[in-house]
């Protein structure tokens, strides 16, 4: 996969800050492993291929992006894909997992209160002897390969920055994204989480495994609209505005919440002047 484009963002927000915002344009890496979903993905499958698994498993939530790009890198790659996901079946099936089946992904469901112990011995047990053998990738697809993979991110930036931004909801990204900095940049999470303090955690446990730690992020929680997967009226209006004078329409599960954070903080003064910002485009955009 080619690397993706950055663009500069032009707005008058930005300029009367005295700040610059370039996109890291992710969302246009493939059109069914788009985001931060190939970067995830591409050292596992190579590891998979590596110890000859021919089948791919992992978990997600009936609408989970996580769940719809392996399934379209099964199909891609070869590889069999098992879909677990939480809660009940409802027919007919969403169009996430409508299209994971047409990419050949067989479903499996568990009640909420196994999916919390999905990580535990006897829950993958369980489903090696329903599927055989499998190469298992976690729920959001963060591991240390996963973090090697965002890792290599900033050095695709030709482009002098001081500050990289991308929306957090399992902490992979970021994890990857700041061990991949340069002395003297840092890298700023917006979780899309409600009650998501645990991630910094997350973060750190990820770079531990990864090899490589560093204190250069942060994360703010001021910007998740009332939790995962829901949106409320201002950034309902943000992603409006930001329609009406760019022509894109961003994604409201990650990548709005990140915008509007960002601009948030930018008209309050939280970025010196002459700042420059890079944005991390993790999900699909469509037009305004």
């Amino acid at each position: 996969m080619a690397a993706s484009p950055l663009v500069e963002l032009h707005d008058v927000r930005l300029t009367r800050a005295s700040v610059r915002l370039l996109l890291k344009r992710d969302d246009l890496i493939h059109p069914h492993l788009p985001g931060n979903k190939w970067r995830k993905l591409k050292h596992n499958l190579a590891r998979a291929a590596k110890l000859e698994h021919d089948t791919l498993l992992t978990f997600g939530g009936a609408y989970s992006n996580h769940v719809r790009a392996v399934a379209a890198a099964g199909a891609h790659f070869g590889f069999q894909t098992v879909g677990v996901i939480r809660g009940e079946e409802h027919l007919p099936l969403n169009e996430v997992l409508t299209f994971a089946t047409d990419c050949g992904m067989q479903l499996t469901y568990l009640d909420r209160t196994t999916y919390r112990a999905k990580n535990t011995r006897p829950v993958v047990e369980a489903l090696r002897e329903k599927f055989g053998r499998f190469y298992l990738l976690p729920e959001g697809g963060s591991n240390d390969l996963a973090v090697r993979g965002c890792a290599e991110l900033p050095a695709e930036i030709d482009v002098p920055f001081d500050v990289i931004c991308c929306p957090v909801g399992t902490g992979g990204t970021l994890a990857g994204i700041a061990a991949g900095l340069a002395p003297g940049q840092r890298a700023l999470g917006i979780s899309v989480l409600r009650g998501g303090e645990f991630l910094a955690d997350d973060v750190a446990r990820l770079q531990a495994a990864y090899g490589k730690t560093s204190s250069n992020w942060s994360i703010s929680h001021d910007f998740h609209a009332g939790g995962y997967a829901k949106r409320n009226a201002d950034l309902d209006a943000f992603i409006d505005d930001f329609a009406n004078r760019h022509e894109m329409r961003l994604d409201w599960v990650y990548v709005a919440k990140m915008m509007f954070g960002v601009f948030t903080m930018v008209e309050r003064g939280a970025f010196p002047q002459g700042s420059v910002i890079v944005a991390v485009v993790t999900g699909v955009m469509g037009p305004g």
